[in-house]
């Protein structure tokens, strides 16, 4: 039979009054927050059995109540217990209740009894399991009164009368006592487990106590004795090291992500309140994003079966159809329910930087972590967290660089997902090199890791399956219906796949142009966008740089006055922000254009400028951008209108991914009711296009042999330095299931992978980044081979290979005479290589600088062989890691010479620039107002921020101070992460078993 339980009340706040009645405890409560408050705080293991005879156990007291030798108590107790015994003749049950409490909790018909005592002993009855009391004592006051003394126990004293509840109580126990007895033993522990949930069933261990052997030593046992052997068990009792309180929080906040995760991990068609995930999600989606509820196929594609079985998965779905928001939930399943680390891959910076500041605010509330991996940012390895999960939002780059760490540190099966948008790029040149390098690796080396693939332009996905082992799931859904034009000369034509040309008809433009207007506008670019703007917005895709601001400029000149009343005030305050931004000057083309509500944009603009209009085309300031095609690809920014000023990308024609993603941005969901998209085309482009519209999406091909210094050569030579395949025939198994093994029949036709393979681990070992032989089958250990220390080195600087030697003779020679006189000889050394190539001087103007630079500086320039009599030495350098001992001294040199070279910017406002969505302007205006720390910000009230800074909305305000506090948290953890590490008791100290 189970061990019976005493159930435990802790004491009630002051005033409260305690009722007789009460209703049934449901089992549901027993891990309720309230039942959990109602714990007893008593150690940790079970209690001390009692032995049947005091005389078996050291008296610890003597005939004293304590230590101090005071036997007052003891004396009182026993002068009453025989009194009460005289006067109270009446048969006393052997199951009863032994309550201690406070003089002020007693009865008033009692009071002559126990006026002498501070602890009283009260015996309560009731006419099952306590003892027998007169009967014109009132059942009212006896449970008052029960109550109340129990209320002022201390916890541990509980571990006592527990097992004097188990001697004597009778085989009869009340529902209300059973559910009672299973809060009691409801483990703290089992509240602070990650895996606590609330439906945990605890069953109690068996006594060994005889029903006779209880009897025996209730008779003999007196009270006194019973007082004695309480506090010998108080004193006895393990004190908790936790805190009882942390306890409860933690299960609190615990509660409902455990329920999602027990759900998640089993097989139920039920999944949850909201995806497996807790409900304050959903919330939080309509908080911050304004998402009531799920499209019809994001609710199909989170109900697949392999993604609740945890199989890789690719989607493809059009533009604007809503990708990342199930990405986004799926994210949050593995952070929360599965407690697993998650990378999420991006093609852009600014993707990255936008994806952080949109996520921070979830992390906050979730109680996870948001790591930036862009541009300068990002540590590798990343701090491993005890308590808090990460998901870091990276690029392609640093997302390799990142599963390198990962993998080098062993701690690869800690990422639990990974997401990557815009797939597509696997075919893309030495960026989609990489990242095939990245998931191969993945794949390889971890089988706990899922993969989730996500574009809206993917055609051969049958080999993207198989090199991702994925399952697959389309859908032609958009929020908002595409109508696709094709524009020749003045008439516009619908793009019908139908027809025999793929053209229909739709009708001219009515327009009246001037001949000054037509030879200023051929194309009828102005006729096209003042069908739309200003009510509604319009987006330029222009082939080059130059041309968007050109398109830009000429639509000023002709467009009426009446555009620049819309929203002039506002309009203006942008152009003050540019001006600050500049400090003092602005583009003239920004100040003209900008009245009329259009702007360009192109990697040309400063991240500050970039930003500004961003927002300001984003809120309808600014109805028209002129832009490149980098912006399809970018940041998310609709338009009613998508014109194709031709279907060019600087020289190359359109590819039809290409195409798709920009007119893609057409349509604004819960904005428009359709979205529009017209490309410009001359007479001699005409079949081409008619074959573009109308053709099936590009192939995706790996790009590991078109890049061998970044492709092929870079994977060979990190695959032996992370001891991932060390011999010839490791790294053709591995080569196998990349996706250049997958179609190495389609790329490789004049040699094989393994030929391909041999010739590229030779070459390695001829540029002494390897070292080993190459054999056939690997039977002994000679075959095996090992990296060098400049290729590991190169591997972990991701440096290209075909520069990895000269950066080395460069760096070599920089430390015979390194001067330090001011920033220009680092600054040479870590110029990029391949920065070089796109450099084209006006030397006469490079000649004049030169003859402007100290004699230090000149000196600099001759020591990089850059004689003045002739100045054509290119630029070049890379940033280094300290791989190699001998140029420590660069480690630090160009640690601060990186933050200064990032955001350029005086020392104190760094700490701000870090914070997503700060930018140079805003680091000042902050600062001056006294926000001059991470901390400042992170505990900034939003709406003072509104009023003391100057254009900053309300939205951007509350931006900053949620990734503030992401950051602080991020950096106040990997604090406590040191310390812990620091404290952690070494295993292998000499000495020690």
């Amino acid at each position: 039979m189970a061990e019976p339980s005493l159930a435990v009340r802790r004491k009630s706040r002051p005033g409260s009054v305690s009722k007789r009645s009460r209703a049934p405890v449901q089992p549901s409560a027993v891990c309720s927050p309230v039942a959990r408050k109602r714990l007893s705080s008593g150690g940790e293991g079970p209690p001390a059995e009692t032995p049947c005879s005091n005389e078996s156990e050291e008296d610890m007291f003597g005939d004293h109540d304590s230590f101090y030798g005071n036997d007052s108590l003891l004396a009182e107790v026993d002068d009453i217990e025989k009194k009460y015994l005289q006067d109270k003749n009446k048969n006393i049950k052997v199951a009863g209740e032994i309550i201690i409490g406070n003089q002020s909790g007693i009865h008033q018909k009692k009071q002559d009894n126990f006026s002498n005592s501070e602890n009283t002993v009260v015996l309560k009855a009731d006419k099952e399991d306590a003892f027998q009391m007169n009967e014109n004592d009132t059942v009212d006051s006896n449970q008052e009164l029960t109550e109340s003394i129990l209320d002022d126990l201390p916890s541990s004293q509980l571990l006592y009368f527990e097992k004097m509840r188990e001697l004597s109580s009778g085989s009869r126990i009340s529902p209300v006592s059973e559910r009672r007895n299973k809060c009691v033993n409801f483990s703290l522990d089992e509240i602070r487990s990650p895996s606590f949930c609330p439906d945990t069933e605890h069953r109690n261990r068996p006594t060994d106590f005889s029903s006779e052997s209880k009897c025996d030593l209730f008779k003999t046992e007196t009270l006194k004795d019973h007082l004695k052997s309480a506090m010998t068990g108080n004193a006895k009792a393990q004190t908790l090291q936790v805190s009882k309180t942390k306890q409860l929080k933690e299960a609190v906040l615990s509660e409902e992500i455990c329920v999602a995760r027990k759900t998640i991990e089993s097989s139920s068609v039920d999944i949850g309140p909201f995806y497996g995930l807790p409900s304050k999600v959903k919330d939080l989606f309509r908080q911050f994003r304004g998402i009531e509820m799920l499209y019809e196929w994001q609710h199909d594609c989170l109900m697949l079966e392999s993604l609740q079985q945890r199989k890789n998965l690719i989607y493809s779905l059009p533009t604007s159809g809503g990708k990342t928001l199930v990405a986004e939930i799926i994210i949050l399943q593995e952070l929360l329910c599965r407690q697993k680390d998650v990378l999420m891959i991006l093609p852009y910076v600014a993707i990255v930087q936008e994806k952080v500041r949109g996520l921070s605010s979830f992390g906050i509330e979730l109680g996870f972590l948001v790591e930036e991996y862009a541009g300068s940012k990002g540590r590798f390895p990343p701090i491993k967290r005890r308590i808090k999960k990460s998901l870091y939002i990276a690029t392609i780059e640093k997302g390799h660089a990142l599963v390198n760490s990962l993998i080098e540190t062993e701690r690869i099966d800690d990422l639990g997902l990974v997401v990557v948008d815009e797939l597509h790029m696997l075919g893309e040149g030495s960026r989609g090199a990489t990242l095939e390098i990245t998931l191969a690796k993945i794949l390889y080396t971890s089988k706990n890791t899922q993969i989730i693939g996500m574009s809206a332009t993917l055609n051969n996905v049958g080999d993207l399956q198989k090199f991702l082992q994925a399952e697959y799931y389309t859908n032609n859904f958009r929020p908002v219906e595409l109508k696709e034009y094709v524009k020749i000369r003045d008439s516009i034509y619908a793009v019908d796949s139908k027809t025999e040309n793929g053209f229909t008809f739709s009708r001219l433009l009515n327009f009246k142009y001037s001949s000054n207007l037509e030879k200023a506008d051929p194309d009828h670019i102005i006729a096209l966008v003042t069908e739309v703007i200003p009510k509604y917005s319009c987006l330029i895709f222009c082939p080059t740089k130059k041309n968007c601001e050109n398109v830009a400029s000429m639509l000023c000149k002709y467009l009426k006055k009446e555009f620049r009343a819309h929203r002039e005030k506002e309009k203006q305050d942008l152009i003050k922000n540019l001006e600050n931004i500049g400090n003092g000057s602005v583009c003239p083309i920004l100040k003209q254009t900008v009245p009329f509500g259009i702007a360009y944009h192109h990697s040309g603009l400063t991240n500050d400028e970039r930003k500004s209009i961003e927002e300001a085309y984003s809120t309808g300031v600014l109805c028209l951008l002129a832009c490149t095609a980098t912006l399809a690809a970018g940041v998310n920014l609709p338009a009613r209108r998508v014109i194709l000023r031709a279907p060019y990308v600087a020289n190359d024609f359109l590819k039809k991914n290409q195409y798709k993603q920009m007119i893609g941005r057409a349509g604004r969901a819960g904005i428009d009711s359709a979205g529009e998209s017209i490309l410009i085309v001359q007479e001699k482009d005409k079949h081409l296009v008619q074959d573009l519209v109308n053709s099936p999406l590009e192939n995706c091909y790996s790009s590991l042999l078109l890049e061998l210094t970044k492709g092929m050569q870079s994977l060979l030579l990190s695959l032996v330095g992370l001891k991932i395949a060390v011999t010839h025939e490791e790294v053709n198994n591995f080569m196998c299931s990349t996706l250049l093994g997958i179609q190495q029949q389609l790329l490789s036709k004049e040699k094989s992978l393994s030929e391909i393979i041999k010739d590229g681990l030779e070459n390695l070992i001829e540029k002494g980044l390897l070292k080993g032989r190459i054999c056939e089958k690997d039977h002994n250990s000679e075959c095996t081979l090992t990296i060098t220390p400049l290729g590991k080195a190169t591997y972990k600087g991701s440096i290209d290979l075909a520069y990895c030697n000269l950066l080395y003779r460069e760096l070599k020679k920089g430390l015979e005479g390194l001067i330090l006189e001011s920033n220009l000889h680092l600054l040479y050394l870590a110029t990029p290589y391949d920065m070089t190539s796109n450099c084209s001087p006006d030397w006469m103007i490079y000649l004049k600088q030169f003859n402007q630079l100290s004699a230090a500086e000149q000196k600099v320039v001759d020591i990089v062989g850059v004689p003045e009599s002739f100045i054509t030495k290119k630029a070049s350098g890379q940033a280094i890691r300290k791989e190699l001992e001998e140029f420590w001294v660069y480690k630090a040199l160009l640690t601060e010479l990186t933050k200064k070279l990032t955001y350029c910017v005086k020392t104190e406002l760094i700490p701000l620039m870090e914070v997503a969505g700060v930018l140079e302007v805003r680091a000042k205006q902050l600062y001056d107002a006294g926000y001059k720390t991470l901390a400042h910000l992170a505990n900034a009230n939003p709406e003072t921020l509104v009023k003391v800074i100057e254009h900053l909305s309300r939205s951007q305000a509350k931006q900053i101070v949620s990734s503030a506090k992401m950051l602080l948290s991020e950096k106040a953890e990997a604090l406590q992460e040191e310390v812990e590490e620091l404290l952690k008791v070494p295993t292998d100290i000499p000495g020690t078993c």
